[in-house]
């Protein structure tokens, strides 16, 4: 039974077909209008051929033209002379809005699949992302969603447009000469069997291609955000050769396709030609034999060559078809993704919470069934800092996510304010937490926008008293335009410590229930460390505080600490206790100011 989001993909491109319908119904009259059009082009030059260059009777079926031929060759000529150029405007009027129309539909229906490919990536759990690849899905929200625009605008019309006009002039051909239609179809059979050919062997080779284009701009990606790195390390040759191997592949892939495309494309003009030199050499001959006149044949020989101009746009057509397809496919794939972690049918909206938080045998591992917690307990009264303390690996950054929900736990409860955190809403539950990261990121903009980013509707002298609280507000009057100045990408413009307190202004604006903070002072030098703690201190009075820590001598006065090893809970009390045991807690201690006292 298919899901929602196995469907929503679907649904998405009806709603937007429903949409739009009145222009596809106006894009579809223009299409008709334009092979209508393109049917009547050499019936002009028939007449002209057939009753006024040679001196054939006008048969009855022609009697409405009698009244003009009754005035003279001349204003025949110019009545029918008048027409071509008729037909020839209203063929491009019908061309113009039918390109128009559909280019507009296009670029509206890119942007409705964007909008919610968008919105959906960013619903999926952290378990999706940490196993996706960025420059994947950049490629696919950018690259895929273009060619399908290309498809829907070009292609699939002009397909349609071909086809009205093959089964158009096929038929009008048919009622000419019966006998010479059937014989010009006898190169249908090799044509399609030669474009069937073609459209699987390219279809086979855009669905790697188009996977090999998602690996290189992860590749593109990965190496853009480790820079620093690669010239640190003088690595620029090893990239170089890294990004030239996986290119290669892909130019390699493209040129297979060029050709794929360019052999279909000859071959079908051969055949095509085929077909014309036997039109030609039999349609003469019925012409000298009085079964056609010449007229007859120059509109036949007009339709033929129209009816295999499209044909030979196909096999590109088909390549573009081939490469949406897959497109199509890889979007529906993102679509089909289904967040892990669902709010509960009848869900508990948070509010100002008191901050009691309660972990009861709660274990959690990853999808490669590495137990990162196992049978986790502990609790934090409202109000209380604690510390969570352990070597890398210990699971202090997970009991973080899992309040958070950004992961979904296996067993065991974790409750605040004694429900189950699985009951609340998850956006409400988010609102009363804030978490200020070892490693803040800023966003690339004003560091105003950056403060309110946590309280969007925030004014300004609540962003300028969190920037206060944060001791933010003295470096930001310094810089030149204050709190309209535009920071760098992820923050690079501003110091280490200036981002942490950014960071910690933006969590201070939402006024949280609970405040985890994840070793936020671990590469910050003394100066900015001293100052981020200071501002820590102010704001957690009275809050309920996690707090990830290494460096030990900073959580002396702490109301518990909570001591993980291979995550489990070994430990919990407050550091003099824990000294007095004598346990791993006291050999973590002692590492710590062994190390402190190396430094």
């Amino acid at each position: 039974m298919k899901t929602y989001q196995q469907t929503r993909f679907k649904h998405l491109l009806l709603n937007h077909l429903s949409e739009v319908k009145g222009a596809l119904f106006a894009a579809v009259l223009c299409l008709i209008g334009f092979t209508a059009t393109e049917l009547l082009g050499p019936w002009p030059l028939k007449i002209i051929f057939d009753y006024i260059l040679l001196p054939n009777p006008l048969p009855e079926s022609y009697s409405f033209l009698e009244p003009v031929f009754a005035k003279g060759h001349t204003f025949s000529l110019t009545v029918l002379a008048g027409a071509v150029l008729i037909i020839a405007l209203l063929q491009g009027g019908f061309s113009y809005f039918q390109v128009l129309i559909t280019s507009r539909i296009s670029f509206h229906f890119v942007y409705v699949i964007r909008r919610a490919l968008f919105d959906h990536l960013q619903h999926l759990s952290l378990s999706f992302h940490d196993r996706a690849r960025s420059g994947e899905l950049m490629t696919k929200i950018s690259g895929d969603t273009k060619i399908l625009k290309e498809l829907f605008s070009e292609s699939a019309l002009n397909f349609a447009a071909h086809l009205m006009k093959i089964i158009g002039m096929f038929t009008v051909m048919f009622l000419l000469n019966w006998k010479l239609t059937l014989l010009v179809s006898l190169t249908l059979p090799p044509l399609i069997a030669l474009l069937f050919y073609a459209f699987q062997k390219i279809k086979h080779q855009a669905k790697k291609q188009r996977k090999e284009e998602g690996r290189i701009a992860s590749r593109i990606n990965e190496l853009l955000t480790m820079i620093p790195l690669v010239q640190s390390y003088a690595r620029e040759p090893y990239e170089k050769a890294r990004f030239e191997s996986e290119s290669s592949e892909t130019l390699e892939r493209s040129i297979r396709i060029t050709r794929l495309t360019a052999i279909s494309t000859r071959t079908v003009e051969i055949i095509c030609a085929v077909g014309i030199a036997a039109a030609i050499f039999f349609g003469s001959q019925q012409v000298l034999h009085r079964f056609m006149t010449p007229g007859d044949l120059l509109v036949f020989m007009s339709y033929l060559k129209q009816m295999y101009t499209p044909l030979k746009k196909l096999p590109r057509l088909l390549s573009k078809f081939s490469k949406a397809r897959v497109s199509a496919k890889r979007i529906a794939a993102l679509f089909y993704e289904e967040p892990e972690i669902s709010d509960a049918a009848k869900p508990v909206y948070a509010e100002n919470l008191r901050g009691e938080i309660r972990f009861e045998s709660v274990s959690f591992s990853y999808d490669d069934g590495r137990k990162i917690l196992d049978q986790v307990s502990f609790s934090v009264a409202p109000g209380q800092r604690v510390a969570l303390v352990g070597a890398s690996g210990a699971g202090k950054s997970t009991i973080a996510k899992l309040l958070l929900r950004l992961y979904e736990f296996q067993a065991g409860e974790i409750r605040i304010d004694g429900v189950d955190i699985r009951k609340y809403a998850r956006k409400s539950l988010r609102r009363e937490i804030a978490l200020v990261l070892q490693e803040s990121v800023l966003l690339g903009a004003s560091i105003r926008e950056n403060i309110a980013y946590g309280k969007p509707d925030a004014t300004d002298t609540e962003i300028e008293a969190a920037a206060e609280l944060a001791c933010a507000a003295g470096f930001i009057k310094a810089l030149p335009e204050g709190y309209e100045t535009r920071v760098g990408e992820r923050g690079c413009t501003l110091s280490g410590g200036q981002r942490q307190r950014i960071a910690l202004a933006r969590a201070i604006i939402r006024q949280p229930s609970i405040l985890i903070l994840d070793e936020p002072t671990a590469a910050l030098d003394a100066a900015s460390s001293k100052a981020v703690q200071a501002a820590m201190a102010r704001f957690q009075k009275g809050r309920s505080a996690l707090v990830i820590v290494h460096q030990l001598h900073d959580i002396r006065d702490f109301d518990q600490i909570i001591v993980l090893k291979n995550g489990r809970v070994v430990e919990q009390g407050t550091h003099q206790d824990l000294l007095a045991k004598g346990g791993y807690y006291y050999d973590l201690s002692r590492a710590a100011h062994t190390l402190q006292g190396i430094s």
